[in-house]
């Protein structure tokens, strides 16, 4: 593996889309008309194609898989090409099952809930709250099925400017309480929309794992037993918002969905001179689970850019973790 140039660590936001909405849409009837068996070797081919095209993504694959086995000490989980390219099938079968999920193919009968805390019941009872999430799995599994269900309005934080164009593709396919919002700062204006929101009973999803490309403040965590940069964003808002913060899976297990919900913050708090060493703590618990469950499913994390080489030009707001020894693989409890 050649060093990584300045070229190769482009942010993931600047890159352009390899699609449109005019292909998402096609995509979407074919699946629709033709069925998911069909399709499958349609939706493959152009994995395939996007595997043997893609280095930078083959590379980035392949840095996580030898984080992962470095950090776990397992040596099973060491990367090879077969491996990485398990990986990239995986985030194929992922997009099947997005389009299954939203056509009404996948119901709440193929889902397994782990909810021991009953965050769940809390969904439809009085002010809103935040839900964390990672590019782990299939959150799109949980986000139209609170939508379909007619279970909470859920509104999704999303860093992309593209955010119209999705919204209307998701109104085409029947989403009808579920909205993404487009963050780049968070803004006395926007603040104040995704307050009244709250306190409306909506519900706030964000992920943790992705840096935005323009004013973002960053904090280094070690993840995977190497430092990596993660948003305040979401540590921010809750503070700001001063509402709970629950952390949610949705994973692939055996064939069936398992949701992950679990409280992770009841209120987050700080004085002004230690804002950074409160947020950058969250932001290591966080981490700290986010590797425990990618350790539980190695193959779904999808994250195809380069994570930890990101450019030195986007973290100039960042904090530095403290040092200290590799993460403890059982995560870190919730608060």
């Amino acid at each position: 593996m050649k060093p990584a140039t300045s070229s190769d660590a482009a942010h993931w936001a600047a890159r352009r889309e390899r699609g449109s909405l005019a292909l998402m849409r096609l995509t979407v009837w074919a699946v629709r008309r033709l069925g998911r068996r069909p399709m499958t070797p349609v939706i493959y081919l152009i994995v395939f194609y996007f595997f043997v095209l893609g280095r930078e993504a083959r590379r980035s694959a392949h840095d996580y898989q030898a984080a992962l086995a470095e950090w776990s000490g397992q040596p099973g989980l060491r990367p090879t090409l077969r491996s990485v390219f398990r990986q990239f099938m995986s985030f194929a079968d992922a997009l099947l099952d997005k389009l299954d999920v939203w056509r009404g193919a996948i119901g709440l009968e193929q889902i397994t809930v782990d909810d021991p805390e009953g965050v769940h019941r809390r969904l439809t009872q009085g002010r809103g709250q935040l839900l964390v999430g990672a590019h782990l799995g299939n959150l799109e599994v949980c986000r139209a099925l609170a939508d379909i269900n007619d279970i909470v309005s859920m509104n999704v934080l999303v860093h992309t400017r593209h955010a119209e164009q999705f919204n209307q593709l998701l109104a085409e396919a029947g989403a009808s309480r579920m909205r993404l919002i487009q963050v780049s700062e968070l803004d006395p204006a926007v603040m104040l929309q995704l307050n009244e929101r709250l306190d409306r009973g909506e519900w706030l999803a964000i992920a943790g794992d992705r840096v935005p490309l323009h004013g973002a403040r960053t904090t280094t965590v070690n993840f995977l037993g190497r430092p990596a940069r993660l948003p305040q964003g979401p540590w921010l808002l809750a503070g700001l918002l001063r509402c709970p913060v629950n952390l949610l899976f949705c994973v692939k297990d055996g064939g069936r969905y398992r949701v992950s919900l679990e409280p992770f913050a009841r209120s987050i708090s700080w004085q002004r001179r230690e804002r950074d060493t409160v947020v950058q703590q969250w932001a290591q618990r966080y981490a700290d689970r986010l590797a425990a469950e990618c350790l539980r499913v190695p193959l779904q994390w999808f994250n195809f850019y380069p994570f930890w080489r990101q450019p030195a030009a986007a973290g100039r707001r960042s904090q530095t973790a403290p040092a200290g020894s590799r993460s403890d693989p059982g995560g870190a409890d919730a608060s």
